[in-house]
């Protein structure tokens, strides 16, 4: 499944000539755990009341999500084609007003994780039992939007405790213009992360068995939030674009794209 995600990334973004596969392609064992293994959600009924929520923060990665709610069931596979196009549900970012399956509209960079927080609070107040899962950018980890959701959901478990609510770190170790390390060193993220309240699980992003591990083990964790820090490659599955910037914000070329699906057969 991840395969074949990966596959209709790189075909809708050469479709479209524009997108974000780089990204895309270092959450897509991420989003295909979670949405094939981990998450309660139901395409019959994309707003089911006790449905789990997925917050994708990092919005310009829309390209795996979409293609995951397609296989998923949401809408139909054929409509990825339509990615970035005028009039078509799938934006280059989320857009919660017209795509089934998508729980925030994503734009800006650092708001996930807040918006997540909402939700996870919100179910404490109605006694629910769903959960919330946010995928944020390493990047994202450089604004100081996240950190202020990272201590306020710590900061919450006196009156609530978010036990509720996972996020879920990219970190491919690279951005827009370059690596985290040389724009923004964000190390030692974990220990960060620890120091404002979170209990952490750091793992291979790309290895399934460690993913659902951590989490089923993020499920038994009590009176705090937990953060899996998913260490990934940008780019992963495709050898000219692992760990090449160029791929961040631009589109493969129709050469490149059969080059690359050549890869994924």
């Amino acid at each position: 499944m991840a395969k074949k995600l990966r596959r209709h990334v790189i075909t809708m973004t050469a479709t479209a000539g524009s997108g974000h596969p780089g990204g895309s392609l270092s959450a897509a064992d991420i989003i295909t755990a979670l949405y094939f293994k981990v998450l309660r959600h139901n395409p019959e009924n994309p707003q089911w009341s006790d449905r789990d929520r997925f917050i994708l923060s990092k919005g310009h990665a829309a390209p795996i999500l979409y293609a995951a709610l397609a296989e998923a069931g949401y809408f139909p596979v054929a409509e990825l084609a339509t990615l970035r196009k005028l009039d078509s549900r799938l934006q280059g970012h989320t857009d919660r007003r017209f795509t089934p399956g998508v729980e925030m509209s994503a734009g800006s960079l650092g708001m996930g994780l807040s918006f997540a927080i909402g939700i996870a609070l919100a179910a404490k107040l109605d006694s629910k039992t769903y959960r919330t899962y946010a995928l944020l950018s390493d990047g994202e980890c450089e604004e100081g939007q996240t950190w202020e959701a990272a201590l306020s959901a710590a900061h919450f478990k006196a009156h609530f405790k978010l036990d509720n609510l996972t996020a879920v770190v990219d970190c491919n170790g690279m951005q827009l213009s370059g690596w985290t390390r040389d724009i923004m060193n964000l190390e030692p993220l974990t220990r960060k992360w620890q120091a404002f309240g979170w209990h952490i699980i750091d793992i291979d992003g790309h290895d399934f068995d460690q993913i659902l591990s951590a989490c089923q083990r993020a499920e038994k964790i009590k009176d705090k939030p937990t953060v899996i820090i998913a260490r990934t490659i940008k780019g992963k599955g495709i050898s000219f674009m692992e760990n090449n910037v160029t791929f961040h914000g631009n589109a493969p070329t129709p050469e490149e794209a059969k080059k690359a699906l050549k890869e994924l057969e």
